[in-house]
C-alpha cells in the first residue's frame, strides 16, 4: 500500500509579508521559481475561487493541471487545489524579525486520486520517487523565490 505524505518546506525571506504575498499570488511568475512549472495561465484576477492552468514538465514529459484558489487571506495564507489529483498546495506567511517565514505545503486532505496515483506509477517512476522530486522542487522553489525577493 502506498503511503500518501504531506510535504513541507520552509524558509525565511528578508522581505515583508506584503512583498512575499505579491510575488506568490502573481501566478505566472511561478515558472521562474518552480522546477516543474513551465507556464501558468490565470483566468481572471487572483482571489478565492479563481481558476488557473499550469503546464508542468519532467524532462521531456509535459502535462497540464487545472487549479482553483481555495484559500486567499492576504499576507498570510494562499492555497489552491489541483483538480486532477485533489492535492492542495499552499503558502503560509508569518512575519518575523528577519522578514517573513514562508511555509510551502502539499497537503492531501482527501488523498490523491486513483487516476493520478496510477499515472504517477506509469509515467513518473512511482509515488515514492515522484514525492521526493516534489519535495526537492518545493525547496528549490522557495530558494529561488528568496533569491528573487532579496536581490
Amino acid at each position: 500500500m502506498t503511503t500518501i505524505t504531506d510535504l513541507e518546506a520552509t524558509t525565511t525571506i528578508n522581505a515583508t509579508p506584503a512583498q512575499v504575498w505579491a510575488a506568490i499570488t502573481d501566478l505566472p511568475r511561478m515558472a521562474s521559481w518552480s522546477p516543474q512549472v513551465v507556464k501558468t495561465i490565470v483566468f481572471g484576477q487572483v482571489k478565492e475561487g479563481t481558476r488557473f492552468l499550469n503546464i508542468n514538465h519532467q524532462g521531456w514529459k509535459h502535462w497540464p493541471t487545472n487549479a482553483k484558489v481555495v484559500r486567499f487571506t492576504p499576507h498570510s495564507d494562499f492555497a489552491f487545489r489541483i483538480t486532477e489529483n485533489t492535492t492542495v498546495w499552499s503558502y503560509q506567511l508569518a512575519e518575523s524579525p528577519e522578514g517573513t517565514v514562508v511555509t510551502h505545503r502539499r497537503e492531501t486532505p482527501t488523498g490523491i486520486s486513483a487516476l493520478s496515483l496510477s499515472l504517477t506509477k506509469i509515467a513518473f517512476g512511482g509515488q515514492e520517487n515522484f514525492t521526493e522530486e516534489l519535495r526537492t522542487g518545493m525547496a528549490t522553489t522557495l530558494a529561488k523565490l528568496k533569491a528573487d525577493l532579496e536581490s
